[in-house]
């Protein structure tokens, strides 16, 4: 056996043992440093692996965090089977959260209250920073110093995309009605009054819950909450500073997200 080959074969045999991404700096950190293989080299045995899974129930992907072998996402539906748990639900309301700080990041939930027209549920921006799909990266210099939220790597790793210019563009979004059907979310005339429609932008991220398998939104059966925040909390959402860097915490339970409610007051307006 040549190197070239047993290189290939420890790289395969680590993203499949690792359970999550792999970069190439862990790579080369299985490796003792006077064998430790270039980042060029890497980059070549994983094209060879990619490669040599066409065709087959598993493929390399790269995401936000590096390297990983996963399903193909088109056998989902059988393959999901082997797990007796259900796929996370998530609400509209949350989905719309998300996808407004995916596209407009950084954003302050004023700005999302803004766009949407009611107010943000705590509990949602509670269940996005837990499941860790989004940070604080700063706040905003005006007054009261609002918190500005942003996506994570994590992120990009659950909806397996490599960096955010991977997201569907709007002009790619398929018709919204076509989306509720396969996604069998709410029926908008059994929404809450006062509830926005959905954004283009948020069915974007409704398309990438169907395309990954996962399901979208049955409301919890939870009371309906109103904000009660005062125009100053954000300033409690954190103290991270105004970057892109990581800055993650390991994963919490996941509390049910609540719906939205229209707010008691107008959102104050920001200017992005």
């Amino acid at each position: 056996m040549t190197d070239q080959e047993r290189l290939k074969q420890i790289v395969e045999a680590a993203l499949l043992a690792a359970g999550r991404p792999l970069n190439l700096d862990q790579l080369q950190q299985l490796f003792p440093d006077d064998e430790e293989p270039e980042k060029k080299r890497l980059r070549a045995v994983l094209t060879e692996l990619t490669a040599d899974y066409q065709g087959r129930g598993i493929e390399i992907t790269e995401v936000g965090n590096g390297f990983r072998i996963q399903v193909r996402a088109e056998l989902s539906p059988w393959i999901s089977k082997l797990w007796a748990e259900r796929p996370p639900k998530y609400s509209r309301a949350l989905l719309e959260t998300l996808a407004l700080i995916a596209y407009r990041q950084p954003i302050t939930r004023g700005e999302i209250e803004d766009v949407r027209g009611v107010s943000v549920s705590t509990n949602i921006i509670k269940t996005l920073t837990e499941r860790e799909w989004v940070r604080v990266v700063g706040h905003r210099d005006v007054p009261g110093k609002p918190a500005l939220y942003a996506t994570t790597k994590e992120f990009l790793d659950y909806f397996n995309l490599k960096s955010l210019n991977d997201l569907p563009t709007l002009a790619e979004i398929r018709d919204l009605e076509s989306i509720n059907r396969e996604l069998e979310l709410v029926d908008p005339d059994k929404r809450q009054e006062g509830e926005s429609d959905l954004h283009p932008e948020a069915t974007a991220v409704d398309t990438a819950v169907h395309e990954e398998g996962l399901e979208s939104v049955e409301d919890e059966d939870t009371i309906p909450l109103v904000d009660q925040r005062s125009d100053g909390d954000e300033t409690a959402e954190g103290h991270a500073p105004a970057n892109t860097g990581e800055n993650l915490s390991e994963e919490q339970p996941i509390d049910p997200a609540a719906e939205d409610q229209p707010s008691s007051k107008p959102a104050a307006h920001e200017s992005e």
